[in-house]
């Protein structure tokens, strides 16, 4: 899912969106609350009819604020309460009000609120987020109303299987109509994010859909894939590419080294975008001159290049074809030097 925190994927109109394949769109509930106001998106016309997209959309719950905001904030067992990060005004989180959110919002998938810890911290702090977010998730639950509107739960747990297990158990017993691996891509190695994505998928319910929550590089998602993992939102592709760094089918590239300088090649000569029209001299050219068509270019390719990435996984799974597509990712990625920019939703 393709992140569109202000409901706009940042740079591109929602039809290039969609002509990169993407299928749903994700937004974030936390910060439309505060710009224009969940109230205001309501009464023009919800989230579809303000961003004129037709396909399914997901909005998460205001509970990555918790860590990502810490600084601005204080949890109790009956809520969050944050001081806005925009003008200092305090703002008071609890479940029920943010699926009240949620549906003015009009998204058809609804995450449910949870209790973000930051790692490494003590199996104390660890424990009291899991019993909480179970607690909480069954309040979400509750205070739900809408018909039209998909629950999703998150599972958390730091790093310690046991917990996983337990948090994945009992949110499978509610009945949700889906499940979040979450808490995760938060700075652990990634081998340590592969270990509790497939100690909790098995405890999951089969028939229903599974999303790793802001994650990440495109071998990342294929690990998760192999994992059991079904959907994927991150801002990775989108902020890369605002910052010069394609993916490709050969890797990744930094757009603004001189070595492309005078480069006639396609950015990937197998991707079908628009920015693959162009040279890798001329893409270089638009980021040193700074001019806004550079990092609109490779926000698009960088989208079309994860979305043509999971239709290969896909058709590998139906073809049982998907280990060869792994080990090659694999081998790929192991010639890689790490990004450099951040990996967080």
């Amino acid at each position: 899912m393709p992140v569109g925190t202000q409901a706009t994927v940042k740079g591109l109109t929602i039809d290039q969106v969609r002509a990169t394949g993407a299928e749903m769109v994700l937004a974030n509930t936390y910060h439309l609350s505060l710009r224009p106001g969940h109230e205001l998106v309501k009464k023009l016309g919800g989230l579809h009819r303000m961003m004129l997209w037709d396909g399914p959309i997901l909005t998460d719950s205001g509970g990555f604020q918790i860590f990502s905001l810490g600084e601005l904030n204080r949890v109790t067992e009956e809520a969050a309460t944050f001081k806005s990060h925009l003008d200092g005004s305090v703002i008071r989180l609890t479940p029920e009000y943010a699926i009240e959110i949620q549906e003015a919002l009009g998204s058809d998938v609804a995450m449910v609120l949870d209790h973000v810890v930051a790692l490494p911290n003590s199996a104390e702090a660890i424990l009291d987020a899991v019993q909480r977010s179970i607690r909480w998730a069954a309040r979400c639950l509750n205070a739900a109303s809408r018909e039209d509107q998909a629950r999703f739960a998150i599972v958390q747990g730091g790093l310690d299987v046991t917990l996983r297990v337990q948090c994945a158990g009992e949110l499978a017993s509610l009945g949700f109509d889906g499940y979040a691996v979450g808490g995760l891509s938060v700075g652990e190695p990634p081998a340590e994010m592969y270990r509790i994505t497939a100690a909790t998928t098995p405890v999951l319910p089969v028939d229903k859909p599974r999303y790793l929550m802001g994650v990440g590089r495109p071998i990342d998602l294929l690990e998760s894939i192999a994992r059991g993992i079904d959907l994927f939102d991150c801002v990775m592709p989108t902020r890369n590419g605002r910052n010069a760094m394609a993916f490709t089918s050969t890797g990744p590239i930094k757009m603004r080294n001189a070595v492309h300088r005078d480069d006639t090649r396609p950015l990937d000569a197998e991707c079908p975008c628009l920015a693959c029209r162009h040279s890798r001299g001329y893409l270089r050219h638009l980021f040193v001159s700074d001019e806004m068509l550079g990092p609109i270019l490779l926000t698009l390719h960088n989208l079309t290049y994860y979305q043509r990435l999971l239709a290969e996984a896909r058709e590998a799974i139906v073809e049982d074809r998907f280990e060869p597509l792994l080990q090659h990712h694999r081998k790929l990625w192991s010639d890689q030097k790490p990004l450099g920019l951040e990996n967080s939703a």
